[in-house]
């Protein structure tokens, strides 16, 4: 009788796969066997990359005549702690009985390295036909979708071949660039930080991130603050003054003056109180009045750069922490897959919408919660017309959609640990949020004019919070108040507005008086460990505004599944600290001087553009737009150039 063979990555999800296909078969030793099925499992990877004195005993000395090292033929070799269970699945692959072999590893490229790498090693039946199993949740009904429409294992080929040219490159960069600096720079970097003898570390995302992170501490211990000083007017009566600040422009008399430090602050407190005695006993007119409605929508749904930014924010917690807390979410079938880019859902996902929302409203028992969605009810908030929205864009989507709840799952929440519970509730408020209406905004924008100097001033009240009912709820156990974005969306001012509004164009206003607001330049902030997730995604830019970080998202550094670790591998190896309470990055002395001897020997490791141009290509070996040889061919020569200039300047 013919047998189907079906792989996850670790043994619990192994156990959700059993239960979905209804199998009841006791566990044997490293798998479960129905008449039908063999559920078996990996425990992460069981397979690496052989180091260099697995090619050749002399290379496990560091010398600079052996390097650069690039193998022709690779190898690879079993991991000696996990060859137990690498047996058992090279065993089962190899059973004459498995005709159909079900690759069901993480749907994801490091997911199918992992899974390659063992079907690479195990030889199995050839006769046996390999499908892939690629799935958004860990709900029966996706499990059963997606064992069901499983695809030839050939149609995931370029994914592959993305996953192994990743950790070609990391491996050849890793390991030529670490040793050569070893070589020459290892007794320096020693004597710098009193130790007897030394090695540097460096990596094709790390030394960059590493460089961002002293960059970013140089600039702000080199800043020096400047002072500048601002003209505000008062005008109006007392019953109804409003006050508005002095701008340049053209009809200026200080237009392009060099006593400015800016177009709206002079570089002299005495030059500011000189411009203010020229105002003196001039008329004010009101030249413009804008009044507008302004609406805002709610943000898009979370990818994991998002939720570990904001995790951060708000629990202080690692990047990595919040990975494994989604990841364990996603396992317990209450979100779907984690490790995705994507802020945005695919039009069949939208479509069936429904689900989500009546699994929350049935089953979630949250009291804050079913009040959201009762108010959806009561309002009749349309949720059928979600695909003519920003947050449905199929152009967006790569391997998966953005993190949302399923619906389901909720017999595992109450086990659930508070912080857990408290991220679960983060990203079902971000979901519901998506279905209420805009906030709405009164704005009134005034100009003055006092004989061609420009004064302006603006109010704004929110007069319809919509979505930020669930974005500004701070919930019985959140310890802080919603998303920044809400914060910041709901900071109004509306003592001026009704003063504003009362005002006519072509008004004259008295002015009561005119004062100077002395002001400062700022230094940039530490990235924390969330912030520096989000610049990485961006290609080395902290953009703190999110729809221009959605509108400029192209090839980040790194990707979603492997930030956190290279942040924790950082810290690690001790070139960056991370403060426990409040999670700001600041690098160690030893970290500097790592940054110095790169930016010395190399500094275009140090580049974000070149590393996220890697990551770039590797994209386009995964969407066949290049073919393999070629990113292999330009990466050797990359290593080579490299080696012949460092080894001449040395």
């Amino acid at each position: 009788m013919s047998k189907k063979l079906l792989i996850t990555e670790k043994p619990s999800v192994a156990m959700e796969f059993a239960k979905a296909l209804k199998i009841t078969a006791p566990r044997k030793n490293g798998y479960i066997e129905s008449n039908d099925w063999i559920i078996t499992w990996c425990v992460g990877h069981l397979v690496t990359m052989s180091y260099p004195e697995k090619y050749d005993e002399k290379l496990k000395f560091w010398r600079l005549d052996t390097l650069p090292f690039i193998p022709k033929e690779w190898k690879y070799e079993v991991i000696s702690n996990v060859q137990n269970q690498f047996n058992i699945v090279q065993g089962l692959m190899q059973r004459e009985d498995v005709e159909e072999i079900y690759n069901a590893g993480d749907s994801g490229r490091e997911g199918e390295y992992i899974q390659r790498l063992v079907l690479m090693m195990a030889h199995p039946n050839p006769k046996a036909k390999v499908k892939r199993v690629w799935i958004d949740s860990q709900t029966e009904e996706e499990i059963l979708r997606g064992i069901r429409e499983a695809k030839d294992s050939s149609e995931y080929d370029s994914l592959s071949d993305s996953a192994y040219l990743r950790a070609k490159e990391d491996y050849l960069i890793g390991i030529n660039f670490s040793r050569l600096l070893s070589i020459t720079q290892g007794r320096t970097l020693a004597n710098k930080i009193n130790e007897e003898k030394a090695s540097i570390s460096v990596g094709r995302v790390m030394t960059c991130v590493l460089g961002m992170i002293v960059s970013r501490e140089r600039e702000i211990r080199n800043f020096v603050k400047t002072k500048y000083y601002k003209i505000v007017g008062e005008f109006g009566d007392e019953n109804s003054a409003f006050k508005a600040e002095w701008k340049v422009n053209e009809k200026s008399k200080l237009f392009e003056s060099p006593l400015l430090y800016n177009e709206t602050g002079f570089k002299s407190e005495q030059k500011a109180k000189d411009f203010i005695v020229s105002l003196q006993g001039k008329k004010a007119i009101i030249t413009e009045l804008k009044k507008s409605k302004q609406k805002e929508n709610a943000p898009l749904l979370f990818n994991l750069a998002e939720i570990q930014n904001e995790c951060t924010k708000r629990f202080k917690i690692k990047p990595e922490e919040t990975l494994d807390v989604i990841q364990n979410l996603y396992e317990k079938k209450l979100v779907t897959y984690p490790r995705t880019d994507a802020r945005v859902l695919s039009t069949a996902v939208a479509k069936e919408i429904s689900k989500n929302l009546n699994g929350i409203a049935k089953g979630f028992k949250d009291e804050e919660i079913q009040g959201f969605v009762k108010k959806m009810v009561e309002e009749k908030y349309p949720t059928n017309n979600l695909a003519k929205t920003k947050y449905v864009n199929d152009s967006k989507i790569t391997d998966h959609y953005a993190i949302i709840p399923t619906g389901q799952g909720y017999e595992n929440y109450d086990k659930l640990p508070e912080l857990q519970k408290q991220i679960y509730k983060l990203i079902v408020k971000r979901f519901l949020a998506i279905f209420y209406p805009p906030a709405e905004y009164s704005k009134v924008q005034v100009t003055v004019d006092v004989e061609g100097e420009t004064f302006y001033a603006s109010g704004k009240v929110c007069i319809n919070r919509g979505y930020l009912e669930i974005a500004k709820s701070t919930g019985k156990n959140i310890a802080e108040k919603s998303t920044e974005d809400a914060q910041n969306v709901e900071k109004t001012d509306d003592t001026n507005l009704e003063i504003l509004k009362k005002l006519k164009k072509g008004q004259e206003v008295l002015v009561k008086n005119y004062e100077i607001k002395e002001a400062e330049t700022s230094p940039p902030s530490r990235y924390n460990s969330g912030s520096i997730i989000l610049a990485m995604e961006n290609a080395g830019k902290l953009i703190e505004d999110e729809e221009l970080r959605e509108q400029i998202k192209g090839a980040g550094i790194g990707t979603s599944a492997t930030r956190g670790g290279i942040i924790e591998k950082l810290e690690r190896i001790k070139y960056i600290e991370i403060n426990k309470k409040t999670q700001i990055i600041t690098p160690t002395n030893k970290g500097e001087i790592i940054y110095d001897i790169v930016n010395f020997s190399m500094p275009d490791m140090l580049n974000p553009k070149l590393t996220a141009s890697w990551e770039k290509g590797l994209d386009m070996v995964a969407k066949k737009e290049i073919e393999p040889q070629v990113f292999m061919t330009k990466l050797e020569n990359y290593i080579n150039s490299k080696f012949n200039k460092l080894v001449v300047k040395m």
